[in-house]
């Protein structure tokens, strides 16, 4: 499987617990930047290394550190954004869960790294296991020195503070989320002005992933050539797979950005499950567009995964067999768009629903002509014209689905339903 730098200790049930960590190097990373390092050294070195954030984005983590403003009178806050809420993702709740003080040493030296003296958490709501886990850690962190005043003596003060969120999956896009934090509705702001000159309490913030900051101690403890050596040039490191759906091996396999999507589904998660034939692949979340069989040798890093058509995003590799019918998968993922909308903007708001209406009628047997051009129209009035990115998420599954499985559209429509059941209406 290679090096494995976030969930390399995960297997082992006392790693919670703040004496295994130590004893296998933890917090050393911590204690090498406040005594060796000025806090634009960390920065320099997350940049050198080419960590790019693991949430959906792939912005380059330092880049966006430098943007914080360098006026020290001014505060500034760390968040880390553990609202995972994509569909098909569960890698940061591992992390949180079974290796909670990587996070915290990488929210530390984070912070650190940008003069922040205040970190939040923003976590699931329903994570309510892993915010006990961090809530743990935190305190066990602030008894050893690791946090709070003065920590191990450098004279740099930080909290950490960990905000359950109320479900609502619009919270993961990073303006929603502060807009959550400040106790108003979640809803995404207007950029500009972005968060690294106002976000919290309009103040300069960084928000990072939960796989993101769990890389940093990595990079500082081992240098950022150790990090840049591992995955592609453009896309250095490792990336955490969730793979589910119908595989054998189901599960999180943390593997060098470029690892092929054949390797990720036949060696690591065993191959499709029951003999079946392999039919579609989301490649990153629902929010990204599907891949088929075709697409096994495309290569799971960044740019690789854009020029096949598609996006990283979260990691999140979904499987379908042969006998996956891809109207229902678009539908059902489509509601959950429709469901998880805020509503703030108009074409979100009605295209999201008119999507799941269409859907819907289509695959009740219902469809009618021009039903598939009109699904997407919508899409087209929606690409690109929502108030967030929420918008051009919510169109992936429809585009993604016509785009390679249009047939099965068509035979919905002109035979009343699913080939798995339709009556014949008909040439």
């Amino acid at each position: 499987m290679g090096e494995k730098i976030v969930l390399r200790y995960t297997d082992d049930p006392e790693q919670s617990d703040i004496a295994t960590y130590v004893r296998k190097g933890g917090y050393q990373a911590l204690a090498k930047a406040l005594k060796e390092l000025s806090p634009q050294a960390v920065v320099d070195l997350v940049k050198r290394s080419g960590l790019r954030g693991r949430g959906g984005a792939g912005f380059p983590t330092g880049l966006k550190w430098s943007f914080i403003p360098k006026d020290p009178a001014l505060p500034r806050y760390l968040c880390c954004n553990a609202d995972e809420g994509e569909p098909g993702t569960f890698k940061d709740r591992e992390i949180m869960e079974k290796d909670p003080h990587e996070l915290i040493e990488g929210i530390i030296l984070s912070s650190y790294a940008i003069g922040a003296h205040l970190a939040v958490i923003y976590i699931r709501g329903e994570f309510a296991y892993a915010a006990r886990q961090l809530e743990k850690a935190i305190r066990q962190a602030t008894a050893k020195g690791y946090l709070g005043r003065n920590i191990l003596g450098s004279g740099y003060d930080l909290d950490v503070a960990v905000y359950r969120g109320a479900g609502a999956y619009i919270c993961g896009e990073e303006t929603a989320l502060l807009e959550s934090l400040e106790g108003y509705r979640g809803q995404p702001r207007l950029k500009p002005p972005f968060p690294a000159t106002a976000g919290l309490y309009r103040k300069p913030t960084v928000i990072n992933n939960v796989e993101t900051l769990a890389n940093v101690p990595y990079i500082v403890l081992n240098g950022p050539e150790a990090f840049a050596a591992i995955g592609t040039s453009r896309s250095p490191g490792t990336k955490v797979f969730c793979l589910s759906g119908h595989v054998k091996r189901p599960g999180n396999y943390e593997l060098p950005m470029g690892t092929p999507l054949r390797e990720i589904i036949f060696e690591h998660g065993g191959g499709v499950r029951d003999g079946k034939q392999l039919k579609a692949i989301i490649p990153g979340g629902p929010s990204t567009p599907t891949f088929t069989a075709a697409h096994l040798d495309v290569n799971m890093d960044f740019e690789s995964v854009a020029a096949a058509g598609s996006m990283l995003g979260s990691g999140a590799v979904m499987v379908m067999d042969e006998t996956a019918c891809m109207v229902w998968a678009a539908l059902r993922l489509t509601e959950f768009f429709r469901h998880e909308s805020c509503g703030k903007c108009t074409p979100c708001r009605e295209g999201t629903y008119w999507l799941a209406h269409l859907l819907g009628r289509i695959e009740a047997g219902q469809g009618q002509d021009g039903d598939i051009e009109l699904l997407l129209d919508i899409c087209d009035n929606m690409a690109g014209k929502c108030f967030c990115p929420f918008g051009d998420a919510a169109i992936a599954p429809v585009q993604g689905t016509v785009k390679h499985f249009r047939e099965e559209y068509q035979h919905h429509v002109r035979r009343g339903g699913c080939w798995r059941w339709s009556v014949d209406r008909g040439p």
